[in-house]
């Protein structure tokens, strides 16, 4: 088994890590106005577009860059080290898109790739979160079989304020069958409910919006009536190994800044560096670091063999609770490190404080990953822990 980069991921991960300098030069104006500057955003967009890194989950014919899963992991951990969740400005459409209808794909994805329009998936309820099967929006069919009408409330629609189209999973007919709709940002009955303010800085919102006698067309549908449980699933799976992707970066940056902070800091005649308390915690997370970025280059080497998605589904969330879990301890160290100084905005590691523990909430908090990795233990045994076999890769 070869565990060295290619010369081709190393080059990826150069190309990345350039991007993310390009963008981190804004972190301190993001976080000073809760966001940047439409000039801001464009010059972001055109780095990005020049980079090749734009729509990094989407294939080459339809303008994205048509990376493996494990290349994507390799890009998400460069990005990840970006505060103020800029890693967002470079823009991945939600894998549900692939679903599109060529219709639908001209419309809304293909634009979405370009960077020309941008999507939002409004799944998330006030009683409906980490589970989507307690969502209560509906969308009641037209009696002539035209369209639907929808009806509901969204919480958490992150990017929902630059974002002109959703992705809003509802309940059609008697049946309540979830379904994904494409839903145009303008159309009448979509508002603004609330925009809360959160603990982190994000260069995004995170919106709540009412969908009130919404009208859409047939062709609103994305894949199947009844089939949106099963995409939503497929968007939860490969965003949790993201997820775990970006901590990993981040765990990584809020150690480098702790290292060099330690190196330089002077405290009763000796370096901090030299003492062995420090020494301690910086060695924990080396580890907490090195270990999680095996096991989610691992898992998304296995998507790439194809392996059976249950057993991936189950592994994704082991990555996402073991990576997000692991970065809160070493940004909490960080910050101890750092001592008063980490407690202030003007420093990385205290926006990385703040900003890591949404990771251990938003698609799918740790309780429900424990949840996903349990059952799997009670259905198929521990075997699913182990390497797959060449037989087992190629399923």
């Amino acid at each position: 088994m070869e565990f060295a980069y290619t010369p081709h991921l190393a080059e990826l991960k150069e190309r990345a890590a350039a991007l993310a300098d390009k963008i981190m030069i804004h972190e301190d104006a993001c976080e000073m106005d809760n966001g940047l500057s439409p000039e801001v955003h464009q010059s972001i967009r055109e780095a990005v577009l020049a980079s090749g890194l734009q729509a990094i989950n989407m294939p080459t014919e339809w303008g994205g860059a048509g990376l493996s899963v494990l290349e994507q992991v390799v890009v998400q951990e460069e990005l990840g080290k970006l505060t103020g969740a800029l890693w967002d400005t470079v823009w991945r459409p939600a894998n549900a898109l692939a679903a599109c209808t060529p219709e639908q794909r001209e419309r809304y994805l293909i634009p979405d790739i370009l960077g020309q329009r941008r999507d939002a998936v409004a799944i998330t309820e006030a009683d409906a979160g980490s589970d989507p099967q307690g969502i209560t929006t509906t969308a009641t069919p037209h009696a002539d079989g035209t369209g639907y009408r929808l009806d509901g409330e969204k919480w958490f629609v992150t990017v929902g304020d630059a974002a002109d189209f959703f992705l809003v999973l509802a309940l059609v007919g008697d049946e309540k069958a979830p379904t994904l709709f494409l839903v145009d940002k303008d159309l009448p009955g979509v508002r603004i409910k609330r925009v809360p303010r959160y603990m982190h800085t994000f260069v995004y919102e995170h919106p709540e919006y009412v969908f009130e006698g919404v009208e859409v067309a047939s062709d609103a549908v994305l894949g199947e009536i009844g089939g949106g449980y099963d995409l939503t699933r497929s968007w939860f799976t490969e965003e949790r190994l993201m997820i775990g992707a970006r901590t990993v970066g981040a765990a990584e940056r809020a150690l480098a800044l702790a290292t060099e902070w330690a190196r330089e800091r002077v405290q009763g005649g000796q370096p901090l560096i030299e003492r062995q308390l420090i020494q301690a915690m910086l060695a924990d997370s080396a580890v907490d670091i090195a270990v999680n970025r095996a096991f989610v280059h691992q898992v998304a080497w296995e998507f790439d063999q194809g392996g059976d998605r249950k057993t991936l589904h189950a592994k994704a969330a082991m990555a996402k609770l073991s990576a997000s879990e692991a970065a809160g301890r070493v940004i909490d160290r960080a910050v101890q490190i750092f001592g008063g100084r980490g407690y202030m905005r003007d420093y990385p590691v205290e926006r990385l404080y703040r900003e890591l523990r949404v990771d251990r909430i938003w698609e799918g908090t740790s309780e429900i990953q424990r949840l996903v990795i349990a059952n799997e233990i009670g259905k198929r045994g521990l075997g699913f822990l182990n390497f797959p076999t060449d037989k087992a890769s190629q399923a």
